[in-house]
Parts: structure tokens; sequence; C-alpha cells
């Protein structure tokens, strides 16, 4: 089941992203199911609010 993303606060980091994404991909020539392929979309949405800084890091 793919993760959720959180809707408020703060995101995983960008680390933490990145390798969930490498994950997904288990062999250079790996297909994604339908759910793998929102699941990366989803990944790859937090990375990108993570990297314009666009959330406030957890204390």
């Amino acid at each position: 089941m793919p993760p959720t993303r959180p809707t408020c606060g703060p995101l995983r980091s960008a680390e933490e992203l990145n390798r969930l994404i490498r994950a997904l991909f288990t062999h250079r020539d790996a297909r994604l199911s339908d759910a793998e392929r929102a699941e990366y979309r989803a990944l790859l949405d937090e990375l990108e609010q993570v990297q314009r800084g666009d959330v406030t890091t957890a204390a």
C-alpha cells in the first residue's frame, strides 16, 4: 500500500524520499505497476516541496 502524503506539517527528508524512490526500482529494467507509479509521483511531489523549502522542519 503506498504511503499517504501528509497534508500539513513536516514532510520527510530528501534523503528518505530518495531512498523510497530508489526502492521502487528493483533493477534497471523494472516496470512499475499503476499503484507504484502513483506512489512514485507522490514521492516526487513531496521531494519537490522539500527542495523548494515549502515545509517547516520538525522540532
